[in-house]
């Protein structure tokens, strides 16, 4: 409580000289300070609040409590949301917010972004668990191709395994070079339009995003395979278990890319341990004469062709599976800790190791022990038993298998939202593929990832043999694109050694390359040509969507014609508040402005934004060219809009009580319907939102585009 003689007092307004602890403290008392009626808004609201007190003409200070203020002042006309906003008011907000906080984990503020970052026992938990769980598939998928010219065929996988291992190399290494010269995270999309061109870059995005897919459902297939290999009876419930595991793995990267790293890493490192001590284990007992149990079904196929070139190209295409997830390390280097290309560069490395000695130790074990490919067990399943025998440690290992295999899928979820985000900065992809969720993670590339490989699931009834086919010509197209933007990079870059890089990445794009056209050669009648045409299609979609952008950019964008319009004043002598939201300076929000002048002198713009560097750059255009209108920035550290927003308002109202709020929304109308799908439209919520808002008058301005 004040003291007494303080009751009658109106906090005094801080003057010039008054020195930064002052205003520091009353920033951290929360004290709403009202103007007179009628008098101009403040922007910056001075936290003060004068309620009228029990007696005529009394008047007393309300302290807000640091703990319930909404709004923290920062700086002049400089304001900031706090994590109050968050807090729900109606009891289904409150349900769901619980829902949301049991799943998913409390929101992080933007500024724990590199909190986030990941070291590299996490980053190889995250990024290379596509890339070594394709040891336990890769194989298989060779000894599937041979057995069609006869068991007498599959000794031809040793010698297809030793290429595929050198092709493996070759493509590590040249991925390390992209990481040395890319730290700031140099996917296929970002070298290829950089040093090759928009529409390489595209198609290297597009090729990029359909293997990520593939990814997801191939996995996912294969890890339910591995445990229907040691139960059975789950054999006819794979695609509901499928999709189930699918969703599980969306929600636990919605947590966030660390909170995901601790989820994934006891599984990852399981799979490393087990399937070490599997081929350990293995050779041992091959040594002590042991051989394989006999499986009770027949094989997979029957002997249908003759051992021919085109048999063991087919082969090999099939067993390149196994480079699949490579590419991640580099496309995520940002979500590493400093120094994040040196770290990238180190995980990159243990990931090859780990990969080429597992897949050349199973091809190696699956030969000795005579293993031929069928149906039900898989070839894993078939070793890991004459390793182990039918002992806990062969679960174990199964449960290893499956588990590596669904985490697999992690790698995709951990480079498809990330590739999604920059295209939507660059205007390839609809804006709010940028938006970071609660936890910091890109939720819409994630649903949108989680909702593609539920499709491609059902489509083909979560089997793995169905969808192999499609798998792995993407990643080789990416592949070449990216290594010859490398060569093209090294070529015009001045730095010391850049002969060997360029010598490097050139055998990756050439080797790369001849993988792709024979994948997508010998895999064409297998159901490759969906993917061929469905990176044309892509890259023209993305073409489209930039085209709009462009479009709106040309319509919205400020000439000097209108900026004189705009500085007449055309202002009457009302004094109502006029609040406008902004999220930049172009023709909608000038037309907006010009129309709100029209209805009264004292207007305000409001820009809300999680990026305050972005907005110190949109105050300093906006003071430029309106600089009568005042802005004020509000900074949103949990990426939210229409709470900060109605902060905002409730402080102007709790200022003056008598006074009315009018809320001018600047809103564009899209010339065709599937256009709005491209836009955040955030004058729809914030619409929405007002409607019910006592004294506060919504008006909607409208641009329409061509």
């Amino acid at each position: 409580m004040p003291a007494p003689e303080d009751v009658n007092k109106t906090p005094e307004e801080p003057t010039a000289d008054q020195g930064p602890q002052e205003d520091s403290q009353q920033q951290h008392n929360g004290l709403y300070r009202v103007p007179r009626r009628q008098a101009p808004l403040r922007p910056d609201l001075q936290l003060y609040e004068v309620r009228r007190g029990v007696k005529p003409g009394s008047r007393y200070v309300r302290i807000t409590p640091s703990t319930q203020q909404t709004l923290r002042r920062m700086a002049p006309a400089y304001l900031q949301a706090t994590s109050v906003l968050l807090r729900p008011r109606t009891l289904p907000g409150q349900l769901w917010t619980g829902m949301k906080r049991l799943l998913v984990g409390s929101p992080l503020a933007s500024s724990q972004a590199i909190h986030e970052r990941l070291d590299k026992v996490r980053a190889l938990a995250i990024f290379s668990s596509d890339a070594l769980s394709s040891s336990a598939y890769a194989t298989e998928e060779i000894l599937l191709v041979l057995v069609l010219a006869g068991s007498g065929a599959l000794t031809v996988s040793l010698p297809i395994a030793a290429v595929i291992t050198a092709l493996l190399v070759t493509v590590a290494f040249s991925y390390r070079q992209t990481v040395r010269a890319y730290p700031g995270g140099g996917g296929s999309y970002t070298v290829a339009r950089e040093n090759l061109g928009t529409i390489p870059g595209l198609t290297a995005a597009a090729a990029l995003m359909v293997d990520y897919v593939l990814t997801v459902a191939v996995s996912t297939s294969a890890g339910i395979a591995a445990i229907t290999s040691a139960a059975p009876g789950l054999y006819h419930e794979r695609l509901p278990l499928a999709l189930l595991c699918v969703w599980l793995v969306v929600v636990g990267n919605l947590r966030g890319v660390r909170e995901s790293g601790k989820i994934f890493a006891v599984p990852t490192y399981l799979f490393i341990f087990g399937f070490a001590v599997m081929l350990v284990t293995g050779f041992v007992r091959f040594a002590m004469g042991a051989e394989a149990p006999p499986v009770s079904q027949e094989s997979a196929a029957t002997m249908t062709s003759s051992l021919s070139l085109i048999l063991i190209l087919r082969a090999f295409s099939s067993g390149c599976s196994a480079l699949t997830g490579i590419e991640a390390m580099a496309n995520g280097v940002p979500a590493f800790k400093p120094p994040e290309s040196k770290n990238a560069a180190t995980t990159l490395v243990w990931m090859a190791a780990i990969l080429t000695v597992f897949f050349l130790g199973l091809t190696a074990l699956a030969h000795l022990f005579e293993v031929v490919p069928v149906e039900q067990p898989t070839v894993v399943s078939q070793v890991a038993r004459a390793s182990f025998g039918d002992t806990p440690p062969y679960y174990i290992l199964q449960v290893a298998t499956m588990l590596i295999l669904l985490m697999a899928t992690n790698s995709s979820f951990a480079g498809f939202p990330r590739l999604s985000s920059v295209m939507a900065h660059d205007g390839f992809l609809p804006h709010h593929m940028a938006f970071r969720g609660d936890r910091l993670a890109f939720s819409t590339g994630i649903l949108v990832l989680g909702a593609m490989a539920s499709g491609l699931l059902i489509i083909y009834s979560a089997e793995t043999h169905r969808l192999i086919p499609l798998y792995a010509v993407g990643v080789f197209v990416s592949f070449t694109l990216s290594q010859a933007g490398m060569v093209m990079h090294w070529r015009r870059s001045g730095e010391p050694g850049r002969s060997s890089s360029m010598m490097i990445n050139g055998t990756g794009a050439v080797a790369t390359g001849v993988v792709a056209l024979v994948t997508a050669s010998t895999k064409f009648s297998h159901g490759a040509w969906l993917v061929l045409l469905a990176i044309p299609i892509l890259v023209m979609l993305f073409e489209r969507i930039h085209h709009h952008y462009q479009r709106v950019n040309e319509q919205l964008t400020i000439r000097e014609a209108d900026l004189r319009e705009a500085r007449v004043s055309a202002g009457n002598s009302g004094s109502q508040t006029i609040i406008v939201p902004v999220d930049g300076l172009n023709r909608a929000v000038l037309r907006t402005v010009e129309y709100a002048r029209s209805l009264s002198n004292n207007v305000t713009a409001v820009h809300v934004t999680d990026d305050l560097k972005q907005g110190e750059a949109l105050r300093t255009e906006w003071e430029e060219n309106m600089p009568d209108v005042p802005i004020v920035i509000v900074e949103s550290p949990y990426r939210a809009l229409v709470a900060p927003f109605l902060a905002y308002i409730d402080a102007v109202d709790r200022a003056n009580p008598q006074g009315r709020i009018t809320v001018v929304l600047p809103e564009f109308v899209p010339a065709h319907f599937w256009q709005g799908l491209l836009h955040n439209q955030p004058a729809t919520r914030l619409k929405r939102a007002l409607l019910n808002r006592p004294n506060t008058a919504v008006v909607d301005v409208l641009y329409h585009l061509r």
